[in-house]
């Protein structure tokens, strides 16, 4: 079997006192998506934090491509292939589109006219808003750029925080339609979304976190038994 992109070893982590993952461990192939599926307060956010080097573990391990690199930071983890997508978006609202990609060639490779490629490519409406300031764009427009300046840096995995959260439907499914394709570029995701049904279309694997901990992890279909609407909230 392959090393995994990523792998989380009996990690447990939390804020100051507070412990909020009591050991968990979880595995992405190369070239999967993963869903991490729970209710609020489950310790989806801090395993989120965890992946993407924005907290450091009190013990267990973070590894990527077989590496270790607790304490990692952000930018040396997009350099290793590991880029995240917060809840939230992350842009600049005050920059243009085209500044926002610019700010992104720190840690992605080529020139700046081949980083605006390689998002327009992925989300051609935004090369007609280039000039365009970030806050005055739509909701689903600012999520596609916080995307794009992720995938400028041609990750291996990309770990996507609630995408959909505030978006109309016709938008989250066109933002599904992008995950599914990124899917058949080779590009490992982990996706923790709040619409379980959503995210189980695109995902190959599934886990449960609950407590702060994985409590299953299985294929979609199988995952799909154990939840239920009430818990997760429903489908879009």
């Amino acid at each position: 079997m392959s090393t995994p992109v990523l792998e989380l070893i009996d990690v447990r982590a939390g804020y100051g006192r507070i412990d909020v993952l009591h050991g968990v461990t979880l595995k992405i192939p190369k070239g999967t998506v993963m869903a991490l599926l729970g209710p609020n307060g489950a310790g989806k956010s801090t395993t989120v934090q965890i992946a993407g080097g924005r907290l450091v573990p009190k013990s267990g391990c973070l590894h990527v491509a077989g590496n270790h690199v607790n304490g990692a930071s952000p930018g040396e983890l997009a350099k290793a292939g590991v880029c995240t997508v917060p809840e939230g978006r992350g842009i600049f609202p005050n920059l243009t589109v085209d500044e926002n990609l610019w700010l992104s060639t720190h840690v992605a490779r080529g020139t700046r006219e081949e980083v605006r490629g390689r998002a327009f490519e992925f989300f051609p409406r935004l090369s007609d808003r280039r000039k365009q300031v970030a806050g005055t764009l739509s909701g689903g427009e600012q999520q596609m750029l916080s995307m794009a300046r992720a995938l400028t840096t041609e990750p291996s995995l990309l770990i996507l925080d609630e995408v959909s959260m505030g978006l109309a439907p016709l938008i989250v499914r066109e933002l599904y339609e992008q995950v599914a394709l990124l899917k058949e570029q080779g590009i490992a995701i982990l996706l923790v979304e709040q619409f379980a049904d959503t995210a189980l279309r695109v995902a190959d694997f599934a886990a449960i976190m609950a407590h702060g901990r994985i409590q299953q992890v299985g294929l979609p279909d199988e995952i799909a038994e154990e939840l239920s609407g009430a818990y997760l909230g429903g489908a879009v």
